[in-house]
């Protein structure tokens, strides 16, 4: 199962967090949820050269609250708060409801999974061997603190005439463990042999049972004894 599903989506409400956060009935769900991803598809666009890993959107009744996760907040923010005023403006007009924009800074982003793929698509667009491009991001990812690191790249490698797929693992990467941090993302590499897929899962430790915990479940064992 954990190799077959998202490990976000298998990870919600245990250390996982939802990327959309508001409650419709049934008569405008459809409606938000093709606003939200055309937020993200516009943001995606306009900060493509600004590192952006995720964007979490958060509804109340008159208000959308957008927060921007990035490795260049500068970029995003541009000079003088222009190019942040200028998202504010088209982002009410589409969404026709008052806007906020958040911006948080990604520390590390050589262990950010999504910063990590799209590197990776970004050097083989510039015709860089994919082997060296792979390696380099799973060394530099493990140097930073990860405990361990995989990438998936799919498609014709190399502009070889057969699509194949090639996959670098470091240290330990558990799927079926939920208490494990795992992130993930996913990127498409646009090559003159093609589109290039390419996944990453990196793992940053994992969620201890607390003490308390512990012993609610010693007592429990003692009880039943």
């Amino acid at each position: 199962m954990g190799n077959k599903t998202n490990p976000i989506g298998l990870r919600l409400a245990v250390n996982k967090d939802w990327a959309s956060k508001w409650y419709s009935d049934k008569k405008d769900f459809a409606d938000y949820l093709a606003e939200d991803r055309a937020i993200r598809k516009l943001l995606k666009s306009k900060l493509s050269g600004a590192a952006v890993t995720k964007i979490l959107i958060e509804r109340a009744t008159q208000r959308v609250r957008i927060k921007i996760l990035t490795a260049r907040p500068g970029v995003v923010i541009g000079r003088r708060g222009t190019e942040i005023d200028k998202i504010k403006e088209q982002l009410a007009r589409m969404t026709g409801k008052e806007v906020y924009v958040d911006i948080q800074e990604i520390r590390k982003p050589e262990i950010d999974a999504q910063l990590v793929a799209e590197n990776v698509a970004q050097q083989l667009e510039r015709r860089i061997a994919f082997r060296r491009a792979l390696k380099r991001a799973v060394q530099m990812a493990m140097d930073f603190g990860a405990e361990g690191v995989r990438i998936r790249c799919s498609g014709r490698l190399g502009g070889s005439e057969i699509a194949r797929t090639e996959q670098y693992l470091e240290g330990r990467v558990p799927l079926h463990t939920l208490r494990a941090n795992i992130d993930y993302g996913f990127t498409e590499a646009k090559t003159k042999a093609g589109i290039l897929g390419i996944k990453c899962w990196v793992c940053t430790g994992e969620d201890k049972p607390s003490n308390r915990a512990e012993e609610v479940i010693e007592t429990g064992a003692g009880e039943s004894k």
